[in-house]
């Protein structure tokens, strides 16, 4: 059976078993994550000031990035979220070469944003809070893998500092049940992901995976970052258009 194959069954079984849990009756359903149940978490302690002119790039990683684009892409402040890949090389950054777990690539988000209108440790909340899980270990949800870590791959040493400040933040105030595992992994590039996994969510908010996985974090994003959501997701496509 050749690898495309085995990820294309891997992927019909994976909705066949999202589909099944949907059909259960709703008293029977349980949330799995803290991620799909959202929660308040406190502010870095110390964050980057507004600057004006210019943009500024996050990478971050947190299981499959259909969902943690999506949330971003609903964002107020962020101008572009392109699924993608970080942590691995150049020639193994595509999905069915990345889906074996064995290329060192994390599913990832390059977020650009305006920080005069949100920082990054503001980006750093909200991907602690609604985006992923940061408890589990190499997974999110029904995706397992190293592929899946829940990772930050900083753009300079400023950056990686005040993740690492934060995370310790958080652990210290015991804010999650167990301990955050995010790993901080500076000097890797990032490489754009497939044109069909671009603005995945948004157009197909009806596929079982979403509406399980992925919708509920955009609620929890409209929740609990209610000066911060917005309702029209800024799209690849429309990027790519404007540019």
């Amino acid at each position: 059976m050749t690898l495309k194959c085995f990820n294309d069954i891997a992927r019909l079984s994976r909705q066949i078993i999202i589909a099944a849990v949907l059909a259960l009756p709703a008293a029977a359903l349980t949330l799995p994550s803290a991620a799909q149940e959202g929660i308040a978490i406190p502010a870095p302690s110390a964050d980057e000031p507004a600057t004006q002119g210019k943009t500024a790039v996050a990478v971050l990683a947190g299981g499959c990035f259909w969902g943690v684009q999506g949330v971003f892409q609903h964002l107020d402040g962020v101008t572009n979220a392109v699924s993608g890949y970080a942590g691995g090389e150049a020639a193994t950054a595509h999905y069915e070469i990345v889906t074996s777990g064995t290329t060192g690539h994390a599913e990832a988000v390059k977020v650009t944003y305006d920080p005069a209108k949100i920082s990054y440790g503001k980006l750093l909340q909200v991907f602690f809070s609604v985006a992923h899980d940061p408890t589990q270990l190499n997974r999110q949800g029904p995706d397992v893998g190293t592929q899946y870590r829940t990772a930050i791959f900083p753009a300079d040493e400023a950056q990686a500092a005040a993740a690492k400040a934060y995370i310790a933040q958080l652990n210290q105030a015991r804010v999650f049940e167990a301990a955050i595992v995010t790993k901080i992994e500076p000097g890797h590039a990032f490489y754009p992901a497939e044109d069909y996994h671009q603005d995945y969510l948004t157009l197909n908010p009806t596929q079982p995976y979403i509406v399980y996985n992925d919708l509920p974090k955009i609620e929890n994003l409209k929740r609990l970052f209610p000066d911060l959501y917005r309702a029209d997701p800024v799209l690849v496509s429309e990027a790519k258009l404007a540019n």
